[in-house]
């Protein structure tokens, strides 16, 4: 049961680790390429798409992590799911703190109503987002090294 647990719990978070990492390298590069508004446009068309699917994400990876930690207490590796599940704790506060009040700004952006800075919130999104990425990286890594 606890290695079906730790096995869920890797590929949860793998898998949230996959669409974040797209999101940094690849659809936000894709959009800032579209001519004229239209990758500002697709940024605020996946803000509301995944504004809503992540936090479910976030919280299931999170609580996958702290039911395995306490559940495999004893056993080989359970430090490691520890700190990860710190780190998940961590990018949920990140994402709290500093991504979601620009995410909830800039999904309801339009060229005919969005701000003048824009861009320079769409740059800070960006890096916030870059250092949940690698956050959320480790954590993976350390979950998939207290499977092995």
């Amino acid at each position: 049961m606890l290695n079906a647990l730790g096995v869920s719990t890797v590929v949860i978070v793998g898998l949230m680790v996959g669409v974040e990492f797209s999101v940094a390298f690849i659809i936000n590069r894709i959009l800032g390429a579209l001519p004229e508004d239209s990758g500002q446009l697709g940024r605020a068309h996946g803000g509301r798409m995944l504004g809503a699917l992540m936090p479910v994400w976030y919280i299931t990876s999170l609580v996958l992590s702290a039911v395995w930690a306490v559940a495999g207490w004893h056993r080989p590796g359970a430090g490691l799911v520890v700190i990860a599940a710190g780190l998940l704790i961590l990018s949920v506060i990140m994402s709290l703190l500093l991504l979601v009040p620009i995410n909830n700004r800039s999904k309801t952006w339009t060229p005919e109503n969005r701000p003048a800075d824009w861009k320079e919130q769409s740059n800070r999104w960006d890096r916030y987002h870059y250092a949940r990425v690698a956050v959320i990286i480790a954590a993976f890594a350390l979950l998939a090294t207290a499977l092995a």
